[in-house]
């Protein structure tokens, strides 16, 4: 088991044996893999944060202490099974792979503070978003030649949860120690949320945790009083893309499906703030 806090946990897909298993990521710098084989719960460790040798080969000699990070969050690439993301109590986002233990695939020195989570976005293979204790959220390309973030929002306030919306790849919400929720849609205002509001009735109350109904307009909000808050989108905070029809869409010849639509909208986004990437001398 852990010896420190745990702070999320993720079911995976059945392994091989079509056993159940799912992981987690604690305070202790580990995250682990536990499979349920018949009546027993394995763990097995699948990588350790080191703090300073995470792209270096382990030491041989076994006298060694290592110093391990304190992991917060971690959430895995939507079709890359082997590929997730882990976030740490030093600001830093770890991107590792299931088969390599003691390496990361990449480090990007994210934040001045914690990271709280960290989440792929719905329909884009290569985008993420982060938030933190120091008060802001970033999106990011993970394929970007710059280990720099492609958005960047102060929030004010420490960002205890952000969340991307099932229905838009250019929308997501946050919530902060402050009592609010932020709702962004880039693609109506690349700067500043689209919603601010305050939903907690006590002073001094930290919103902790946001999710987005998958079906329905509606997001609940958690707190660290033990509410839980249910609240429905405005009809501007849920826009879908308008299907063409008639002769617009016979002009347009076979549609794009949904999640292209969305890719490519995101797309065009990053486009306007990327730096073309250097050309290589021969």
């Amino acid at each position: 088991k852990h010896t420190e806090p745990v702070w999320q946990v993720r079911w995976q897909q059945d392994d091989i044996d079509n056993n159940l298993n799912f992981y987690s990521i604690s305070s202790d710098g580990r995250v682990c893999c536990w499979t349920l084989v018949k009546n027993e719960l394995n763990c097995t460790d699948i990588i350790h944060l080191r703090l300073d040798e995470g792209l270096q080969e382990p030491s041989t000699d076994s006298s060694q202490l290592v110093q391990l990070g304190s992991g917060t969050s971690f959430d895995f690439h939507r079709s890359l099974d082997y590929l997730f993301l882990v976030g740490t109590e030093e600001g830093k986002i770890h991107k590792c792979s299931k088969a390599y233990k003691s390496q990361f695939l990449d480090t990007i020195i994210a934040h001045q503070m914690a990271v709280y989570q960290i989440r792929w976005n719905v329909f884009h293979p290569k985008v993420f978003i982060s938030c933190s204790a120091d008060w802001t959220v970033k999106i990011w390309d993970h394929s970007y030649h710059k280990s720099e973030p492609l958005f960047v929002f102060d929030l004010g306030s420490s960002v205890g949860d952000v969340a991307w919306a099932p229905y838009s790849s250019t929308v997501f919400a946050a919530v902060t120690a402050d009592g609010r929720v932020h709702v962004f849609d880039l693609s109506v205002n690349k700067y500043s949320a689209i919603c601010d509001q305050m939903v907690v009735s006590k002073k001094k109350t930290r919103l902790t945790h946001i999710s987005f109904n998958p079906n329905q307009p509606i997001v609940v909000v958690g707190d660290d009083r033990g509410y839980v808050t249910s609240l429905k989108l405005s009809p501007n905070l849920r826009k879908m893309p308008k299907e063409k029809k008639g002769l617009a869409a016979m002009q347009a010849g076979k549609q794009p499906s949904k999640e292209e639509q969305e890719v490519t909208k995101l797309e065009k986004l990053m486009a306007l703030v990327k730096e073309p990437e250097p050309s290589k001398k021969e």
